[in-house]
């Protein structure tokens, strides 16, 4: 499933290879970034141009496109669960770095919108599975 501009962010370090981005930085937990709100930011003011780089901010920015255009086909299977992870906290808890990311990377919403929709199904999809497995 790709997820916007963060299929790097929440990747947190994607980097290219010739068929598929490295799992290099796979191992990096996302929920601790979530978490961290001056981590977090530092990684978005990395991809927005406004604030100093990390090696892996660096990579993570290089790919946001290819990755947002794709649908994330080159990105592994825990890049694509990291993803839906920093999406999901992006649209509810930080709203206005989402609406940066989407201006810039996406000011045509056209990749936006598809991922939104998609985690509003899959947050759909969850509630009912819970319903159907209390029932």
């Amino acid at each position: 499933m790709n997820f916007l501009l963060f299929a790097a962010l929440a990747a947190l370090a994607v980097v290219a290879a010739a068929d598929t981005y490295t799992d290099r930085y796979d191992s990096m937990n996302v929920d601790d970034v979530i978490a961290n709100k001056r981590l977090l930011v530092a990684y978005v003011k990395c991809v927005l141009d406004k604030g100093r780089c990390t090696p892996e901010g660096r990579e993570l920015k290089s790919h946001i496109t290819d990755a947002l255009q794709s649908g994330c086909e080159k990105c592994t299977g825990k890049q694509r669960r990291s993803i839906k992870k920093v999406i999901k906290h992006l649209i509810h808890e930080e709203n206005n770095y989402w609406n940066q990311l989407v201006d810039m990377y996406d000011p045509n919403r056209t990749y936006s919108r598809i991922y939104e929709k998609e985690l509003v199904l899959l947050e759909l999809w969850g509630i009912l599975e819970q319903g159907f497995l209390k029932g």
